[in-house]
């Protein structure tokens, strides 16, 4: 079973807009809501399921609202929440910010759509751009001989429409790798991992079969090939549009793609990284009179690549002042309202070593307050590398009237939560 009633309420609590699906719980009911997130908040122990008698209700927050779910039955809790963060998706690709004007400008667009992407407390169409199809932001003139709903939410493929045409038949696929790192003060390793996806691009005409090859061990095994350039990859995610049962089968995945933008897959590699950007820092505290820092950054990457838009941020104790920098390369700012020094880069080319210094005054009277000492954290992009080594070997494009397609790759290693620890 699934959600008897959805609603939308701001931070007090006031229900905004509210849609009852089942009629078998009392509306009332989420007045003991706020009281609940509230009492539970206070004593540290707020959690995303609050049941107050037997009501449970499943909430999420997102900006200035609360959407929650409210069910009397056991419902399928990861199906509830997998559909309220699906909903914030639809409106906000509807109302472009998803927060409490938003709704209050558009209570009519809302209360429509709440009733397409639930029916009886199950989810229904989720996908906004066939939902952008017959729930128009325009004001609709009455025309009965016109109002029927698109052939495609009836469809076998409802997340695309028949009949699209292009002039130019293109395929963008970008893979995007994030690496997660975090690092002892002494230099050791202590977490490391590859967060990566496949989004696509897709301007294709018709409705057409594609089948995308990427140099996965599995595979390699299976066709009993050399496997020396291979990747294993773990926690693999599809869209709803990848056939599952054949990637099962042989390992092919094979989609009818969604028109536009869309997330293909996502996969996660837990494999030790050379951290791609080293960083040393010697952070000397003088109490009473100043601090000096030196850091030191190098690209621990191949030579042809290039890291763009590098920021290093260096945490500074928050009653420093009067900063004065000296960098080898690149520009040094101080952040007073995040208490740290901004260190950045444009353009960093692999095997090179960068330096930079800094000099702070520290007040005589020393603050009571013990701070804790926050890492260093980094930001950067690599273009036209994975770390994983990940490869699109191949992408067919089938289409009955066989019109040709041109598919176009691109590679992009970034930084997800980089950390560095300080002594």
């Amino acid at each position: 079973m699934s959600a008897s009633a959805v609603f939308v309420l701001d931070l007090k609590g006031k229900p905004l807009i509210c849609r009852n699906y089942k009629g078998d719980i009392n509306l009332a009911e989420i007045d003991h809501f706020m009281p609940l997130v509230v009492q539970r908040e206070e004593e540290g122990n707020l959690t995303p399921l609050l049941i107050h008698g037997k009501v449970h209700f499943l909430w999420i927050k997102h900006s200035n609202l609360y959407l929650v779910a409210l069910t009397n039955k056991n419902a399928n809790a990861a199906l509830v929440y997998s559909f309220l963060y699906k909903v914030v998706e639809v409106f906000t690709e509807y109302f472009k910010e998803l927060e409490e004007e938003s709704i209050r400008d558009n209570f009519v667009i809302v209360y429509e759509l709440l009733d397409e992407v639930m029916d009886f407390g199950f989810p229904q169409t989720t996908d906004s751009k066939i939902l952008q199809e017959y729930i128009t932001q325009q004001g609709n003139k009455l025309e009965t001989a016109k109002s029927r709903v698109p052939t495609t939410v009836t469809n076998a493929v409802s997340w695309r429409s028949e009949g699209l045409k292009y002039k130019k038949n293109e395929v963008f696929i970008d893979v995007i790798e994030s690496v997660n790192l975090l690092v002892n003060s002494n230099g050791s390793v202590l977490l490391s991992e590859i967060v990566g996806s496949v989004k696509l691009k897709v301007f294709l005409s018709g409705m057409p079969e594609l089948r995308l090859g990427l140099n996965d061990r599995v595979l390699f095994e299976l066709t009993g090939r050399n496997k020396n350039k291979t990747v294993e990859l773990e926690d693999v995610k599809f869209h709803q549009c990848v056939r599952l049962s054949r990637f099962d089968n042989d390992r092919t995945i094979s989609f009818i793609p969604p028109d536009g933008d869309f997330e293909l897959m996502s996969y996660r590699l837990n494999t030790q990284v050379k951290p791609l950007i080293w960083i040393e820092s010697v952070i000397e505290k003088f109490s009473h009179s100043r601090l000096e820092i030196m850091v030191k950054a190098k690209g621990q990457f191949k030579k042809q690549s290039v890291a763009n838009n590098v920021e290093i941020s260096v945490p500074v104790p928050s009653d420093a002042d009067s900063p004065k920098f000296k960098t080898s390369v690149g520009s040094a700012k101080y952040v007073p309202e995040k208490n740290v020094v901004v260190w950045t880069i444009k353009s960093f080319p692999g095997g090179k070593e960068y330096l930079m210094r800094a000099h702070f005054g520290l007040p005589s009277v020393e603050t009571e307050e013990l701070e804790g000492k926050p890492p260093i954290s980094v930001k950067f992009e690599i273009p036209y590398f994975t770390v994983s080594g990940i490869q699109v070997r191949y992408m067919k494009i089938i289409e009955k009237s066989g019109y040709q397609a041109l598919p176009w790759v691109r590679y992009i290693t970034q930084s997800g939560d980089y950390q560095i620890r300080t002594n």
